[in-house]
Parts: C-alpha cells; sequence; structure tokens
C-alpha cells in the first residue's frame, strides 16, 4: 500500500519562514518537519511513498531524493497550483493502488496511530479531542462513522478536529471528480468525504493519541520541546577543555565547541559549527549546520537555521531564526512584556507568554540593536547599528534609524 504525503503548499501564516522553502521542510530539532512524519511512517511499516509537491518542490527533493537514504521508495507527483487537497488527491489516481494512505506532510503522528490506519479494512480519518478548534475542520461522528464534517467554520459546533490523516479506497476518486470548489476556492478532502457519507458509503474514524500541528511559526518552538525530549543524541564533533555540558546534547560532525561554554540540554547542535568560546546555550535550542555562536552569546528556546552568524554578545531567546542571517555585537533580542502578559504577532494572541522575534533568511542586524518581543522581520532586510525594531517588518526593510 502506498503512503501519500501532501507537500505542496507553502504555509501563508508561516511567512517569513517560508519564503524560501515550503512549510513542510521548516525545521524541528534540526530536522525539517516532513522527516519526522517520515520516520514514524517507516516505523509503523511504510516503504512506498508519493510526496506531492508544488511550492518550492526542489527543496523537497533534493533533500528526500528518491529514499534511498532511509531504505524506502519515494516517488514525486507534481500540482502546479495549490487548489486543495482533493485536487492534489485527484492526481494520485494512476498512481495508487485499491487502498491507500493519505497525511498532511505538515503534521506529525506517532508511529502506533498510523500502524492503526494500515491494518483498518474500511476508509477512515484520523480525529482528536483539541482544547480551542477555532480554525480547524471539526467534525461529527455517530459510533464508529463520520456523520458531518464542519470545515473551518466559526464557532466550530464541536472541538473533535480532523489530524489530517486519511485511509481510503478508490470510491474516493469518484466523489471528487463531482466536487464544486469550496467557498475558499478550493477543492478540499473532507467536502469530497462528506460526499460519500451523504451516499451512504460507511466512512469510520480513529483516535489521534499524539499530533503535532503547525500553523504559526511560534508552534515550532512549542513542538521542538517535545520532540527534543525524545531525540536521539550523540556527541560526533570536538569539544575542548573546561566545558559544562549538562543533559541531553548532540554535536555533529565538524563541529567545534570552545572552552568556557555552558550547554544545558537538550540541546541540538548541527555540523560544521563554531560555538564559543564563552556562551551558554540553554534548554531547547536548535543551532543549524554551519552556524557560528561566539562570545558571550546566550540562546534560549530558540531555533536557529543553518548557515546563521551570533558571533558575540548577544542574546536571543524564544525566537525563530532563519538562514544566513548575521547579528552584529550586542543585538538583544527581547522575550518579555513588562506586564508579563501573552505576545501579541499582530493582532494574533500566541497564547505565550514568552516569544521573542520570527526573523527570515538573509537578515542583517547593526550592533547593539534591540528587537522588540513578538516582532516579525522579513527576509533580506537590513537592521542599523542601535535600532530599536518593532511590529511585522516586510521583505527586504531597511531599518536604519
Amino acid at each position: 500500500m502506498k503512503t501519500v504525503i501532501l507537500a505542496a503548499g507553502e504555509g501563508l501564516r508561516m511567512r517569513p519562514l517560508t519564503r524560501n522553502r515550503p512549510k513542510v521542510m521548516l525545521p524541528v530539532a534540526n530536522k525539517p518537519i516532513m522527516e519526522h512524519l517520515l520516520d514514524s511512517l517507516i516505523i509503523a511499516g511504510c516503504r512506498q511513498f508519493i510526496m506531492v509537491v508544488g511550492y518550492k518542490a526542489e527543496k523537497v527533493k533534493e533533500h528526500f531524493e528518491d529514499g534511498t537514504r532511509w531504505g524506502v521508495e519515494i516517488e514525486y507527483c507534481h500540482q502546479p497550483e495549490a487548489v486543495g487537497t482533493a485536487d492534489a488527491v485527484e492526481r494520485l489516481e494512476d498512481m495508487v493502488e485499491d487502498r491507500f494512505l493519505v497525511l498532511n506532510g505538515d503534521s506529525i503522528f506517532c508511529p502506533e496511530d498510523i500502524a492503526g490506519f494500515l491494518l483498518s479494512p474500511i476508509s477512515k480519518m484520523g480525529l482528536i479531542e483539541v482544547n480551542d478548534a477555532t480554525g480547524l475542520g471539526v467534525v461529527e461522528t455517530q459510533g464508529g462513522r463520520v456523520i458531518c464534517i464542519h470545515e473551518k467554520v466559526s464557532p466550530p459546533p464541536t472541538n473533535i478536529a480532523n489530524a489530517g490523516i486519511y485511509l481510503f479506497t478508490r470510491e474516493i476518486f469518484e466523489a471528487i471528480s463531482l466536487l464544486p470548489p469550496s467557498i475558499r476556492g478550493e477543492y478540499e478532502l473532507p467536502n469530497a468525504i462528506q460526499k460519500l457519507v451523504d451516499g451512504g458509503y460507511e466512512f469510520g474514524w480513529q483516535e489521534i493519541n499524539r499530533w503535532l500541528t503547525f500553523s504559526y511559526p511560534w508552534d515550532l518552538l512549542g513542538s521542538a520541546e517535545r520532540l527534543l525530549d525524545s531525540t536521539k543524541f550523540e556527541q560526533n564533533g570536538t569539544v575542548e577543555e573546561n566545558i559544562m555540558i549538562k543533559g541531553k546534547v548532540s554535536i555533529g560532525s565538524g563541529t567545534l565547541v570552545r572552552s568556557g561554554s555552558y550547554i544545558v540540554g537538550p540541546v541540538v547542535i548541527g555540523e560544521n559549527c563554531d560555538i564559543g568560546p564563552g556562551c551558554y546555550l540553554r534548554p531547547y535550542s536548535s543551532i543549524g549546520d554551519g552556524c557560528h555562536i561566539g562570545a558571550s552569546v546566550e540562546i534560549k528556546n530558540s531555533i536557529i537555521m543553518k548557515n546563521t552568524k551570533v558571533p558575540h554578545l548577544t542574546y536571543i531567546g524564544d525566537s525563530v531564526i532563519g538562514e544566513n542571517c548575521n547579528f552584529g555585537a550586542g543585538t538583544q533580542v527581547g522575550n518579555l512584556r513588562f506586564d508579563h502578559k501573552n505576545i501579541l504577532v499582530g493582532k494574533i494572541d500566541t497564547a505565550r507568554r514568552k516569544l521573542g522575534a520570527i526573523i527570515g533568511d538573509n537578515v542583517a542586524t547593526g550592533i547593539n540593536s534591540s528587537i522588540n518581543p513578538g516582532t516579525v522581520i522579513g527576509a533580506d532586510s537590513v537592521i542599523g547599528p542601535g535600532v530599536f525594531v518593532f511590529g511585522s517588518r516586510p521583505t527586504g526593510s531597511r531599518i536604519l534609524r
């Protein structure tokens, strides 16, 4: 049975992090979201994959190639326009057999939940009870059957959310062929499932016990905390004398950790990094390949993507930093409001009391610049020396005073 991973969308709510990569390729614990999903699928027993790609498809193909590195087979289907998940599945009609598994590539499931789908004799979808279903598709059930699906209605009539994992038979293709566009102008899988249900088709459901999903950039931080706790940690780099390492710390090959550095895990450091001397890496931080974290730098609970330089005298807390950024000496990223209330990004309540900045790729800051909690800085931006930055700044901004 083939497993289909839907990975064609950009992830608009993840901007500016998705300017140069699709959402499924955003790193968590130094691996793309979709690689964590692939790992779970392999443990569950899946071996043949179709990845539906579209936006920045080359990023997915360059990373996963034909699957040899994981001991599996991967082929690709291209969705040229992001016009919905049902449109993506319809393109697979000649590539799948009588039964096939479909998952959203921007969610992570545990192998035990996935295994329950592989053995099912009927079509079904994964459901999970959530505290707040705002913005999610929710489902009404009766016994073991799906009765009604409500796609992102306000207020949601239930708190039983569609988790984005499905087992389909070929009946789904006929239902998709009869679909009109949704009110969002897309062809959506939940509407195809509803059409089957309305026609008397028995569509089942399974409770999902563990589900990591990503809507906004700060969701990467919360999920990183959970994933780092279960990550395999290895020390393959070079560690000088007078280093303090506490807890689980992974150090990639070719990385040098210089004297005086203090690292408290769980922390993962990629390959070919230059760490220290005298820096402080605090729990739940991920440092990508090729990064430089210099003297008197403190990193707390943050994702630093590859080839970013944080040379000296800088603090970064509870932030997501893109690739190829360069921080001038003394750059400070605040992560806590004076009133200790939740951080807002625009008008969105992040539900986080601590959140620093969301910074796109190729951003440079001057010496002694300060970045306010909840600030979003678009890719390719320049922040001048001594500048105080707040709010949301678009791609290519020049903030010089």
